[in-house]
């Protein structure tokens, strides 16, 4: 089961639907071993504590599989510069150390045009549930994510840097790690039953954890269906953003943000079916909803 969101701006509400998935995917139209272009970045450079470098490189961002998305075409190729991910989605843990120096996000404080009724849903106060520091922090907002993203010296991921990094260096490959995926690589498809502790699961070639399953990350830019289609057919898109403004515009002015324009969410969910935790999978959501399978990881410019 997928929760396919399907949104329709009628003031502030938010309308979504349960999209039933399980369908059969093709393989990519172009080679399925082509390597990703990568340029001369340093290896040796160090990241940052917890998070790793992702090389500067092209990819084919989007899909040419049978039955997708109109929104996941046309296939471009893309450019994004080299960036620091961090290796896990953010967990309670991180997450609450945050609200400890940011009380204007707690929960119950926070100004109600960033979340809704269910933002921290499960947690009591500054306090999550216990035993789950190492889960991934869900019932978080857009706005939210990008208030931690500040406080943290980091930024949320454009769309484009997302899935290149969650192709891990493969090229043509549906999943992080290949062409096919089982409960063995991630948490998807009410396997398990809830998030699991990050670092659970295999990493990619880029040594990311969770790039696809247990939560859906949110990303930097609004939610376009036809933002491919504005790339460049004949050369390549370096790295784009689907919003009017840069990033640091974006960063420096979110709480500006319309509240209703729908931002991306990647990676799908821990309920998803396989189908839909593709690394090539789109979702647009309001930026104030919340709920219990969205969570987020931050970036940092190299």
């Amino acid at each position: 089961m997928k929760t396919h969101i399907n949104f329709f701006i009628l003031a502030s509400f938010c309308f979504f639907t349960v999209l039933l998935g399980g369908m059969e995917v093709s393989n990519f139209t172009w080679a399925d071993d082509a390597p990703v272009l990568t340029d001369d970045t340093d290896a040796s450079d160090p990241a940052p504590k917890g998070m790793v470098l992702i090389p500067a490189g092209e990819f084919q961002m989007g899909s040419n599989d049978a039955g997708v998305r109109k929104d996941e075409q046309p296939v471009r190729t893309v450019s994004v510069d080299a960036f620091y991910m961090d290796e896990t989605e953010v967990t309670n843990t991180q997450y609450k150390a945050f609200l400890l120096e940011n009380p204007q996000w707690q929960k119950g404080r926070v100004n109600a045009e960033f979340v809704n009724a269910n933002y921290l849903k499960h947690w009591n106060g500054t306090d999550y549930p216990s035993g789950r520091g190492n889960h991934p922090v869900v019932y978080v907002s857009w706005y939210a994510a990008m208030a931690y993203a500040e406080w943290s010296g980091k930024r949320l991921p454009t769309e484009a840097e997302w899935e290149y990094a969650a192709r891990g260096g493969l090229a043509g490959k549906k999943y992080p790690n290949g062409n096919t995926i089982t409960p063995r690589d991630a948490n998807y498809g009410r396997n398990v039953g809830d998030t699991t502790p990050v670092r659970k699961y295999p990493a990619n070639g880029y040594k990311l954890y969770d790039m696809t399953g247990n939560v859906s990350e949110w990303c930097l830019d609004i939610y376009e269906a036809d933002f491919y289609s504005t790339f460049p057919r004949d050369r390549v898109a370096r790295n784009p953003l689907s919003d009017a403004n840069s990033v640091d515009g974006v960063m420096n002015n979110f709480k500006e943000v319309n509240r209703l324009g729908p931002r991306v969410l990647r990676g799908g969910t821990w309920v998803n079916s396989a189908f839909f935790v593709r690394v090539a999978s789109r979702d647009g959501v309001l930026p104030w909803f919340t709920f219990y399978s969205y969570g987020f990881r931050c970036v940092r410019d190299k």
